[in-house]
């Protein structure tokens, strides 16, 4: 039985580290197409390209791996039974916070599709580092476990 929970284990972390890897690179991904659709014409064909390449980004990509790191990574704490572990608590919160992160380009990029451009490409190159703070930060507190 401890055979088959130990693999268990493997498979859910393996598939965890996939689709964490998928989602950001499609958080890595979003912010640079909007700066290439940002001086686009709203209207025009290259916007509209843009607008449908950011679309099927967030369909394809985004959605169906935000959804899988989430629930792959609740098992995988629900397995290691490290609820009460500090590392973990950290982990989540910057998870939410990264989860966040993406509910807000997804709203931005749909309003850039739209024709509007709330932010400027000095803007959406900032913001597009934030995903890989966030990933170091869970990186180190999941490999190291400080606390």
């Amino acid at each position: 039985m401890q055979d088959l929970l130990s693999m268990t284990y493997l498979w859910l972390k393996a598939g965890h580290i996939i689709f964490m890897v998928f989602w950001l690179a499609g958080l890595f991904m979003l912010p640079r197409q909007m700066i290439y659709l940002h001086p686009a014409a709203a209207g025009s064909a290259e916007s509209d390209l843009w607008g449908k390449r950011m679309g099927l980004l967030r369909k394809v990509i985004l959605t169906p791996s935000i959804i899988v790191v989430w629930i792959l990574g609740l098992l995988l704490a629900q397995t290691l039974s490290a609820w009460g572990e500090g590392w973990l608590h950290a982990k989540l919160l910057l998870v939410l916070l990264l989860s966040g992160f993406h509910g807000y380009l997804v709203v931005q990029s749909k309003k850039m599709a739209a024709g509007e451009r709330p932010l400027t490409e000095k803007q959406l190159r900032m913001i597009g580092e934030v995903p890989g703070i966030l990933l170091a930060l869970i990186v180190v507190l999941v490999v190291v476990k400080p606390f």
